[in-house]
């Protein structure tokens, strides 16, 4: 018995998801790997460095600049999903309206239906 074949990419293992900006990814792994994830893991190492007793302001800017990267890889992938250009996650540069922008399109719009320049569409 053979299975059917899909035309939807498999789901990548977490690590690339993070950390390799090529490819698609749904609004699903969007609303996981690019908020929940980097969320809890920020709230997690943030408590452990308290614990280790660093300052707030080290404290934070260990945070951020462990999770800076995942964040924009997934939100690149986000963008991929809908044929736009990675270079759109730059719009969260603009203080309030492009946070709330890519928000938006990243987390509420349908990605392109069937592949696209960037890849197969996701599975989920």
């Amino acid at each position: 018995m053979t299975l059917p074949a899909t035309t939807a990419a498999a789901d990548p293992p977490p690590w690339r998801l993070l950390l390799d900006p090529r490819g698609r990814i749904a609004r699903r792994g969007f609303w996981i790997w690019g908020v929940a994830v980097p969320l809890g893991a920020g709230l997690m190492l943030r408590a452990l460095l308290d614990i280790a007793r660093f300052q707030a302001t080290t404290a934070d800017g260990i945070v951020n600049l462990l999770l800076v990267w995942p964040t924009v890889a997934v939100s690149i992938k986000r963008w991929h999903d809908r044929d736009e250009s990675g270079w759109w996650v730059l719009v969260a540069l603009v203080p309030v309206v492009g946070w709330a922008y890519m928000l938006f399109v990243n987390g509420l719009l349908r990605g392109t239906p069937g592949p696209n320049r960037y890849g197969p569409p996701p599975l989920h």
